[in-house]
C-alpha cells in the first residue's frame, strides 16, 4: 500500500517545482542537468507537495518563533551603527548526498593539513619563499603575518586546531574553495541552532530522514582540547570580543554546549608566564583559550596597542608556552587571496601530490550553483555558499557533517552575505544506509567527577546586578500598580496620597503621569543588558522569559493610558517578572553564580523596602500611606491573618522590617545575604570573619533587636546606608 505522504506522484510535485526555473548554464542542488529531481531530494519534496500551502506556512512560522524565542540574532551594520537582527533563517534544507560530502571531506583534510605546513613554513623555515614558491612580498606586506610570532612552535604541536571553508559549486558541477578560514572561523554555534531550527519546520520528516548529526562532531574536538589541557590544572575558555561582536550569540551558545568558560580580555591576566582568569576565588589557570577574536587584537603589548579587547603579556605567554591557542596566533596569514592561486603548486612540493579541491577564480563566482527556497510562499532557485568546518582530534581531522548555507537574497552571487540580505539554511548530508545516532556524552564510560566551576568575577558582577535589576524593576512595577489603581478608585491624581506616591516614584526615575515611564524599560534593559554579558550561564527558558518582559514593556510604554489601562499593564508585568524570577529561582544551579544572583535580588529587596519603609511610614506621611507600603510589600494577606487591628505605623514596621519569616522584609533578606557571604570562597568555620562578614552579621543582629519604635526615620536611613557599604564590601573582595 503507497503511504500517501511518501507517494511520488508527479502532480503535486508539479505543482511545488511550477515556478522553480534555474538560470541556464547555472548548476541547481534539487535538478539535475535534464531538469529532472536528483535521487535525494526525491521523498523529501514529495512530503512538501502533499502539504497545503497554509501547512507550509505555519510550519516555517514554528521555525521563525524559535529563532525569536531563543533570541538567536546576528550583529548588523550600517550608516547608523549596528542593532540585533533576528537570525535570518531559511527555512528550506540543503541536501547533500553522503558519497559526494566524503569526496569534498577529503579534499579539505588534505587542504586543511596543506595549510598547516604552510604557516609552520611561515613560521619557522621559510623554505616556500626560498625556493620561490611564495613571493617574499606576500609574506612581509601580510597584515596578519605577525613577526613578534615568528621562531614560535605552538604548545601543542599546531597551528590549526579548528577551521572552516567556504566553498560553491562552478558552472562544472565540480566544488571550489571560496574562501579559508584559518583565523578565527565563526558559524559553528549557529549550525546548530539553525538545525534546531530547520528540525521544528519539518520535524515528522527530520526524525525519519537519514540524516547525519552533528553531536559526535563536537564531542570529537571537545575530547581533543581537554586532551591539550595536560596535567596542569588549566581550564578550557572561550575569548570573545564581547557582546556588541555579530557572532556573539554563537560565542554564548557554543560555551554552553561544550561546558567551556566564556571570558573577554578583562577577565584575564598573565601572571609567571601563564594565562590565569580573575574568578571570586581568584586568579585560576587556563591552559586552552579558544580565540574569537583577530590575532592583532589579543595583545596590545606586543600587537596592536589600540585593543582594549586583547590580554597584555598573551604573546609571551605562547612564546613560552604557557597556554594552547585554538587557532594559534598568526594562523591569519594563509587566509590572504594571493595564497589559493599558489596552493596547487606548494602542494605538489610539500605533499608530492595534486590540489583536490581547486580554489574559486573571482569572476567564476557569477556562476555558483542554485539551492531551492522559499520565496513569498514559491520554491524558487536561489544562489548558495557553503560552509563547512573542521575540527583536529586524536584521529587527525573530522569534518563536520553538515555546516550551513548562506542563501542569497536574489539571483545576484554578491547577495549572499547576511550583511546584504542573505539569509541560512541548514545542511543535511543524507546517508545511504542509517544515519548516526551520536550524542554529545562521552565515548568512553567514565566515572563521574564532579569538578567546581570557575565563576569570573565579570560574570558574577553581572549576575549580582542583573538581581538588582530585576528586583529594582518588580519594586518600582508594584509602585506604578499601587499609583495607578488609586487613581482609579479616586480620580483624583492632586490627592496627597498620590502625589506622595508620584514624589516616590520620581526618585526611581519612573514618574507616572503618562501610564507607564521610560524610567522602567531603564531597569529592565539594564537587566537584559547584564543577562547578556552573561548569557551562556542562562537556560533558553530563562533568557525567553526576560525577552518576552522586555518586549511587552516596550509595547506597553507608548500605549498604556492612566487609569484603569496602566493598572492593568502593571499586572501583567508583574506576573511576567516573577515568571523570570520563578524560573532561575528554580531551575538555575545553584553554584556561585546563583548566590551572586541572589545576594544582588536580595540586597536591593531590602534596600528597597527600607527606602519604602522611612518614606511611607513617616509620621508625616499621608493618610492611606501604610496601606500602600503593604501593597508594594505583596504582604496584605500576612497582615490580616497575624494583627486583628487596622494597619498603624508598630504593625507595618513589624510585618515589613523585623518579621524573620516574610520574604518581603528587611530582617528576613538580610539573613538570606547573610547565608550567601557565609558560603563565598575564604568563608568557613574556621576561617576568619571578612570584613564583609562582620558588616553583614552586625547589621542583621542590630535590625533583628531592635523594637519597632527605635526604626525611626534616621535609623532607618543608617540601615539603608549600611546595605549600601555591603554592596562596596562585595564588590572589593569579589568583583574587583
Amino acid at each position: 500500500m503507497t503511504d500517501a505522504l511518501t507517494d511520488p506522484s508527479p502532480e503535486p510535485l508539479a505543482g511545488l517545482l511550477r515556478h522553480y526555473r534555474p538560470e541556464p548554464g547555472v548548476p541547481d542542488e534539487m535538478l539535475d542537468g535534464r531538469g529532472e529531481v536528483r535521487p535525494i531530494w526525491r521523498d523529501f519534496l514529495s512530503r512538501i507537495a502533499r502539504m497545503s500551502a497554509q501547512e507550509r506556512a505555519q510550519r516555517m512560522e514554528r521555525g521563525d518563533l524559535y529563532v525569536r524565542e531563543t533570541g538567536m540574532f546576528h550583529r548588523q551594520y550600517g550608516a547608523e551603527g549596528s542593532v540585533e537582527r533576528d537570525w535570518p533563517l531559511s527555512h528550506f534544507p540543503v541536501l547533500v548526498d553522503e558519497a559526494e560530502w566524503e569526496h569534498v571531506a577529503r579534499g579539505l583534510k588534505q587542504r586543511a593539513d596543506l595549510l598547516e605546513a604552510v604557516l609552520a613554513d611561515l613560521y619557522d623555515g621559510n623554505r616556500l619563499v626560498a625556493e620561490g614558491l611564495l613571493p617574499p612580498t606576500l609574506v612581509a606586506r601580510n597584515p596578519e603575518w605577525l613577526r613578534p610570532l615568528a621562531g614560535v612552535r605552538p604548545r601543542s604541536g599546531h597551528y590549526l586546531h579548528f577551521v572552516a571553508f567556504d566553498l560553491g559549486r562552478g558552472a562544472d558541477g565540480a566544488w571550489r574553495v571560496l574562501a579559508d578560514r584559518t583565523q578565527a572561523p565563526s558559524g559553528a554555534g549557529f549550525v546548530l541552532e539553525t538545525r534546531i531550527a530547520t528540525a521544528h519546520v519539518f520535524s515528522d520528516i527530520y526524525t525519519r530522514a537519514p540524516v547525519h548529526r552533528l553531536a559526535g562532531f563536537f564531542r570529537a574536538f571537545r575530547e581533543a582540547l581537554q586532551a591539550q589541557r595536560g596535567n596542569d590544572g588549566g581550564r578550557i575558555a572561550i575569548l570573545t570580543p564581547g557582546r556588541h561582536n555579530e557572532t556573539y550569540f554563537e560565542h554564548a551558545y557554543i560555551a554552553r554546549y561544550l561546558g567551556f568558560l566564556l571570558v573577554e580580555g578583562e577577565d584575564l591576566a598573565v601572571r609567571d608566564g601563564r594565562v590565569m582568569v580573575r574568578t571570586i576565588s581568584g586568579l585560576q589557570p587556563v591552559s586552552v583559550l579558544w580565540r574569537r577574536i583577530d590575532a592583532d587584537w589579543t595583545d596590545p603589548l606586543e600587537l596592536n596597542d589600540a585593543s582594549r579587547i586583547g590580554v597584555p603579556g598573551l604573546v609571551s605567554t605562547v612564546r613560552r608556552g604557557g597556554v594552547t591557542m585554538v587557532n594559534a596566533l598568526g594562523s591569519g596569514a594563509v587566509e590572504m587571496p594571493g595564497f589559493s592561486a599558489l596552493l596547487p603548486r606548494i602542494c605538489e612540493t610539500l605533499r608530492g601530490e595534486p590540489l583536490l579541491l581547486a580554489s574559486t577564480l573571482e569572476h567564476e563566482t557569477a556562476a555558483l550553483s542554485t539551492t531551492p527556497a522559499f520565496v513569498d510562499g514559491r520554491l524558487r532557485p536561489r544562489r548558495l555558499g557553503l560552509r563547512m568546518f573542521l575540527a583536529r582530534t586524536e584521529e587527525g581531522w573530522a569534518v563536520m557533517p553538515g555546516g550551513f548555507a548562506r542563501i542569497g537574497a536574489s539571483g545576484d552571487p554578491a547577495a549572499l552575505a547576511m550583511q546584504r540580505g542573505g539569509a541560512a539554511a541548514d545542511v543535511w548530508v543524507m546517508s545511504r544506509g542509517t544515519a548516526d545516532r551520536q550524542t554529545l556524552l562521552a565515548s568512553a564510560t567514565v566515572g563521574a567527577q564532579r569538578t567546581t566551576p570557575y565563576l569570573p568575577s565579570r560574570a558574577a558582577e553581572n549576575l549580582f546586578w542583573l538581581g538588582r535589576y530585576v528586583e529594582r524593576a518588580e519594586f518600582v512595577i508594584r509602585l506604578l500598580r499601587a499609583w495607578h489603581v488609586r487613581l482609579v478608585e479616586t480620580g483624583l491624581p492632586e490627592s496627597a496620597l498620590l502625589r506622595h506616591l508620584a514624589a516616590f516614584l520620581r526618585i526611581y526615575g519612573a514618574p507616572p503621569d503618562g501610564g507607564i515611564p521610560q524610567g522602567l524599560s531603564a531597569a529592565v534593559g539594564s537587566a537584559l543588558a547584564a543577562a547578556g554579558q552573561v548569557r551562556e550561564r542562562f537556560s533558553v527558558d530563562g533568557w525567553m522569559a526576560l525577552n518576552d518582559l522586555d518586549r511587552t514593556l516596550r509595547k506597553a510604554v507608548p500605549r498604556a493610558e492612566p487609569g484603569a489601562d496602566a493598572a492593568r499593564m502593571t499586572g501583567v508585568l508583574l506576573r511576567k517578572i516573577n515568571g523570570f524570577s520563578g524560573l532561575v529561582h528554580e531551575n538555575m544551579y545553584q553554584s556561585m553564580g546563583w548566590r551572586f544572583l541572589s545576594m544582588g535580588r536580595a540586597l536591593e529587596r531590602a534596600l528597597a523596602m527600607v527606602d519604602a519603609l522611612a518614606w511611607f511610614a513617616e509620621p508625616a506621611a499621608p493618610e492611606g500611606a501604610l496601606d500602600v507600603l503593604v501593597e508594594i510589600g505583596d504582604s496584605v494577606m500576612s497582615h490580616r491573618r497575624r494583627f486583628a487591628v487596622a494597619t498603624n505605623r508598630d504593625t507595618v514596621i513589624d510585618l515589613l522590617a523585623l518579621d524573620p519569616l516574610n520574604p518581603r522584609a528587611v530582617l528576613f533578606q538580610l539573613r538570606q545575604l547573610d547565608a550567601h557571604i557565609d558560603a563565598l570562597p575564604g568563608s568557613g568555620p574556621d576561617a576568619p570573619l571578612t570584613a564583609l562578614e562582620r558588616a553583614v552579621v552586625r547589621l542583621c543582629a542590630d535590625v533583628a533587636t531592635a523594637g519597632t519604635d527605635e526604626l525611626d526615620s534616621a535609623q532607618l536611613a543608617d540601615v539603608a546606608a549600611r546595605i549600601r557599604a555591603l554592596s562596596d564590601l562585595l564588590a572589593t573582595a569579589y568583583l574587583g
